[in-house]
């Protein structure tokens, strides 16, 4: 009989409720807590993945199309949420479930408990076979992904949509998008749907377990050591507790295992070894004890789909504060010995020193201040002018951008706009001319301040006024720098102090304008035709 003790009754109401309230607050925070790890693994993944491509050679780079490395970075980094921030959780608790649910059924009757559990390898195999094909689909799924997102980068980029209008391709590219999305879209059903069939054996089969255990339990009963009906229905109501964290926990699996698709392309990237490395004791130069030196011993190059050297047996020493013109026909390598002094490229063997030190051993600070490059197709950010300029400095003053602005022969065009300093270039730089690009780019690299400067084509893009103007305000800035221009056209470089001619990968002449037109060889020819 009751004892009507009232309060004992409040105080176990105030103990359930204090349960509850324990247990939901227990619930979120787990939640909380799976979910920055989750993003935190996911965090540093990306940052891994993208500090990693950092490595890589240009090589790299220009056999991939951006759109790809996009994917990638975003894509399937993003796609491993569910695993890394639910998984765990949700593997925690049905595992649990099963493994306590299995132990109560094997006390209750160790022979219903091996019927019952005579499902799992059947389950187990049919599962893993659902999860390794539509691990093969999701595989094709993301490289179809990574082509539907190049064909955005390429075609609604800034250079895309003038392609396409003025070649009027817009519906040809519309075609060829849809028939990317289609098959995306395929894949995409076949990812999630790809094995339903067999998939639907387990269910079945969790499905009928009560009524084959009755059965079990009824045929046991006929037998010396017979289950009784408190045995079955206490059997039973397990089975409803096991059935469903045991298909979780397949389903768990097979969707853990179409994720290794994810993380093998992620890991392809991160496998690419890494070409441009930072010795671990590396080589500082101060600013102020930097001379401007550069020696080429040596060198040679090939690139990785040539058997033929891009750059072959280049020495040449360049004294502090002297002006050096590369020059050359097409393919003649003078580009490549560009990216090699930028160290886009490392040499194969062979040497490059500035100030008599390795560009292998420098550390990448000392060498980013020592050089600076300005190339024949500048990129700009899609950001700000100053921005753009401070990209270089980000220390620098209004007075230090418009200082080299001025020296650059851009300051009036830029301060001439409503917006001045903080125009928005836009994408690739599309608010402004090809001239003012590369004025641009030489303001931002005039604003590092470096001893060297490395000039590749940076005048191409100018008028014969401007470039004449900015000529002449580089030969004030170059007094006590390290100049190397590589040029094309040779109108730039008649007052160089060395002219260095190449031809198939090799310096074929040197000298000065004047004596290297007295050779009346390659450089005059060149000079004839240009």
């Amino acid at each position: 009989m009751p004892e009507h003790n009232l309060t004992l009754l409040f105080w176990l109401a105030i103990g359930m409720i204090a349960a509850a309230m324990m247990s939901a607050v227990i619930g979120v925070a787990q939640i909380m807590m799976s979910t920055r790890i989750g993003q935190s693994i996911l965090h540093d993944l990306r940052v891994r993945l993208f500090a990693h491509l950092q490595t890589l050679s240009l090589r790299f780079f220009t056999g991939t199309r951006t759109g790809e490395v996009q994917s990638r970075i975003s894509g399937d980094i993003t796609g491993l949420q569910s695993l890394v921030t639910e998984t765990a959780d949700e593997l925690g608790r049905s595992l649990s479930a099963v493994v306590m649910t299995a132990v109560a059924i094997l006390i209750l009757d160790w022979r219903l408990a091996l019927f019952v559990l005579l499902i799992v390898p059947g389950t187990v195999w049919i599962s893993a076979r659902v999860a390794r094909l539509r691990e093969e689909l999701v595989f094709q799924q993301r490289a179809r992904a990574t082509d539907l997102s190049a064909a955005v980068q390429e075609t609604l980029s800034s250079s895309g949509i003038i392609l396409s209008r003025t070649m009027g391709r817009g519906p040809h590219l519309t075609q060829r998008f849809t028939r990317i999305s289609q098959d995306l879209s395929k894949l995409d059903v076949g990812a999630q749907t790809a094995g339903e069939w067999q998939w639907s054996l387990i269910g079945f089969a969790l499905a009928t377990l009560p009524a084959l255990t009755l059965l079990a339990g009824g045929l046991l009963m006929r037998t010396d050591n017979p289950a009784t009906i408190g045995t079955l229905v206490a059997m039973i109501a397990l089975q409803e507790q096991l059935l469903w964290p045991f298909q979780q926990l397949l389903e768990l699996g097979r969707d853990t295992r179409k994720t290794r698709a994810l993380f093998a392309r992620i890991f392809e990237y991160l496998d690419e070894p890494a070409e441009i490395t930072e010795r671990p004791d590396p080589v500082t130069i101060p600013r102020a004890d930097m001379r401007g030196a550069v020696q080429l011993d040596h060198v040679n190059f090939a690139y990785a789909d040539s058997d033929k050297p891009a750059v072959h047996d280049i020495s040449l020493n360049i004294a502090p504060g002297s002006h050096v013109a590369i020059v050359g026909p097409t393919g003649s390598g003078r580009t490549t010995l560009g990216y090699l002094l930028a160290r886009l490229y490392d040499v194969q063997s062979g040497a490059i020193r500035f100030d008599g030190v390795d560009l292998r051993d420098l550390s990448f600070e000392t060498l980013s201040q020592m050089l600076g490059v300005v190339s024949q197709e500048p990129y700009l950010l899609h950001a700000s002018v100053a921005e753009n300029l401070r990209f270089a400095r980000p220390e620098a003053t209004d007075a230090e951008l418009i200082e080299a602005a001025k020296v650059a022969q851009i300051h009036d065009h830029i301060a001439a706009l409503p917006d001045g300093y903080d125009t928005l270039v836009g994408e690739g730089g599309y608010r402004f001319s090809g001239g003012e690009k590369q004025r641009l780019a030489l303001a931002r690299t005039i604003l590092r301040d470096p001893p060297i400067l490395l000039l590749d084509e940076a005048t191409s893009a100018l008028d014969t006024r401007t470039e004449r103007a900015m000529s002449l305000a580089l030969a004030g800035m170059s007094q006590g720098r390290t100049t190397i221009t590589i040029a094309h056209r040779l109108s730039t470089i008649r007052h160089a102090d060395l002219i260095v001619v190449m031809q198939h990968g090799r310096v074929v002449e040197m000298g000065s304008h004047d004596q290297l037109l007295a050779q009346d060889a390659l450089y005059a020819a060149l000079l004839r035709d240009g």
